[in-house]
Order: C-alpha cells, then sequence, then structure tokens
C-alpha cells in the first residue's frame, strides 16, 4: 500500500485544522444564540461561568442548546459524507442522498419501526437502515449501466422512488391514530429540537468507526471514482469496494434520519463545494466532508432558530432553500 507523501499529510492537516476550527466557531455560536432572544454577551458569560448563581442560562446553554449543536454537528457530517460517497460510487456529482430517495427508504423504514412499537435502537433503527438498502437497490436496479444518459436516469430513478416513499409516508400518517406520529410532518422536514445526550452518546458511537472506514477506503475510492473498468485494472476488487460503502454509507444516513428526519441537500451542497476548493483527493476530501457537513449544518440550525420572530423553523427548510437552487445550477450547466 503506498504510504501518503509528506506533501499530502500537510495539505490533510491544514485542512483538517481549518475545518476544525470553523466547526468550533459554529458550536459556540450555535451555544450563544438561539429561539430565547436572550442577549449573546449574557450567554456568553454564562458559557464561561461569571453569571449569577440562581440564572438559567447555564441551563439552557448545556442542556438544550449544546446536545443540540452536537446532534446537528454529527448529522451534518454523516450527510456531508454520505453524498461524497455516493457521488462517487455512482459517477454523478448531482448524487445526494435525498435526491436519490435513500433518506426516504430510512424515514419508511423509521415510521414502520415506530408503528410495530419496537425500540429506537436496534429496532427502528434497523427497519430504517433496511428501508435506505432497498431503495438504494432499487435506484441502482433502475439506472441503466450505459453512459449515454446515465446521469439524467440516474435522477429520474431516485426521483421516482423518492415519490413513492413520501406517497407511503402520507399513506401511514393518514391511517393510523397513534399519537407518536401526529408531529411526524415537522420532522420529516429535519427536527433537530429532540437532542437528548443518550441517544446523542449512541449516534456519535455508531458513526465515528464509519468515519474511520470511510476514511482508510479513501484511496481506493479515488480509483473507483475514475470509474469501474479503471479501477478493476488496477486490481481493485470494485464489488467487495461498492457493498462495503454502500453499507457503511446507508448505516450513517438510517441512523441520522432517526436522529433528525428528512434533512435534505446536505450532501449535494457541503461535497460540491469542498470539492471545488480542495480537489478530488478523497483522502482530503472525507475528513473535510465530516467537519464541514458538521459546520454547515450547525449553521443553518442556528438560522432556523433565530431567523423567525417566533418560535423557530425546521432546519430541513433552511437546507431545502440553499440546496434546490443550488441542485437546479448543477442540472442545467451538466446539460450545458
Amino acid at each position: 500500500m503506498n504510504l501518503p507523501t509528506p506533501h499530502l499529510v500537510w495539505r490533510l492537516v491544514r485542512v483538517s485544522l481549518g475545518l476544525g476550527a470553523l466547526l468550533v466557531v459554529s458550536l459556540v455560536a450555535g451555544l450563544l444564540w438561539g429561539s430565547s432572544r436572550t442577549d449573546w454577551l449574557l450567554c456568553l458569560k454564562a458559557l464561561v461561568g461569571v453569571g449569577p448563581a440562581d440564572d438559567l442560562l447555564p441551563v439552557i446553554i448545556w442542556q438544550i442548546r449544546f446536545p443540540r449543536a452536537l446532534l446537528a454537528a454529527l448529522v451534518g457530517s454523516a450527510l456531508s459524507l454520505g453524498g461524497l460517497v455516493f457521488q462517487a460510487l455512482l459517477h454523478n456529482p448531482l448524487a445526494e442522498p435525498y435526491i436519490l430517495g435513500i433518506s426516504g427508504g430510512a424515514a419508511v423504514g423509521a415510521i414502520i419501526g415506530i408503528l410495530l412499537g419496537l425500540a429506537p435502537f436496534p429496532g427502528v433503527a434497523g427497519l430504517a437502515f433496511l428501508g435506505s438498502m432497498a431503495v438504494m437497490g432499487v435506484v441502482v436496479f433502475l439506472t441503466p449501466r450505459q453512459t449515454g444518459g446515465s446521469r439524467d436516469a440516474l435522477l429520474l430513478s431516485g426521483v421516482m422512488v423518492n415519490a413513492l416513499c413520501t406517497a407511503l409516508i402520507l399513506f401511514f400518517i393518514t391511517m393510523t391514530q397513534d399519537a407518536r406520529l401526529h408531529n411526524i410532518l415537522y420532522w420529516l422536514m429535519g427536527d433537530l429540537s429532540v437532542a437528548l445526550p443518550p441517544q446523542i452518546y449512541g449516534l456519535a458511537l455508531l458513526l465515528l468507526p464509519c468515519y474511520l472506514a470511510i476514511f482508510l477506503l479513501a484511496r481506493p475510492l479515488n480509483l473507483l471514482y475514475l470509474g469501474e473498468e479503471q479501477a478493476s485494472y488496477l486490481g481493485l476488487a470494485v464489488p467487495v469496494l461498492t457493498y462495503t460503502l454502500l453499507g457503511l454509507t446507508s448505516l450513517m444516513l438510517s441512523a441520522a434520519v432517526c436522529q433528525a428526519g428528512l434533512v435534505g441537500f446536505v450532501g449535494l451542497v457541503v461535497p460540491h463545494l469542498l470539492r471545488l476548493w480542495l480537489g478530488p483527493e478523497h483522502r482530503i476530501l472525507v475528513p473535510a466532508c465530516i467537519l464541514g457537513g458538521g459546520a454547515y449544518l450547525v449553521g443553518c440550525d442556528l438560522l432556523a432558530r433565530v431567523l423567525p420572530s417566533q418560535g423557530e423553523l425546521p432546519v430541513g427548510v433552511i437546507t431545502a432553500l440553499i440546496g434546490a437552487p443550488l441542485f437546479i445550477y448543477l442540472l442545467h450547466r451538466s446539460r450545458a
């Protein structure tokens, strides 16, 4: 196995430190601002422990905002990395878990698990994983392998499967009287308001090994991004690598959907911008997507909390407002 060059290692360190600092800044901003409209200077004093002893701000910051910011960082990193992997596997810069219906399949599985009364883990999470894998299989099966027109066929397959998942979700919502599904529409638009520490720690323990495994497969992912035939010619076991990456990515996405609902376009915006900035080297892009995706969703969640004069927006609304125009632009450019 070829070892990374000193230049690559130094570049990886610089990118990781820069995006890590951006993630820390976004987390701090998420602690200082929120829907409560409290002065940020008071929040800063409470954050460093110099506020009044009977002040409720430390409770708001550490028990409400801090778990929510951590959840946003984890979900954002999973969605961003998932988008990067799908774009490499499918050779399509427009591939994204939400657009392809992968997130919708996980949501269908999660709702079925809720209706069956299963435990969040492994019951609901397991069915969400099976749902995402099933949708991924259908999308790949419906997409022709020929190069001509494969991009449009892939997007069309994803849109059709996503529409089917949406119809199933609405069917379950309208046909059930379960009180647990009364607020499911808000969850489907992306909801980070329910951030419980045990669930966040469990999500982190699930995601971190997946991140490490994908990072270790970054160099083979470079070869796969060039094309399956060329990767096979260079000695890469393409089917094994493909199924491994699909399994890891579907596991990440299903876990993220179980915790945050359908948050769209993160896997499109972040990998695309980072690839424009950093180039096609996946040994750089994988950690960049983890850190940059986390910072991006924390920032979007902050906007969802501070933009409305009362209450807050689902974070999926903010990500869609940013990502949908970018998707339209990229689709138009790809056909030009």
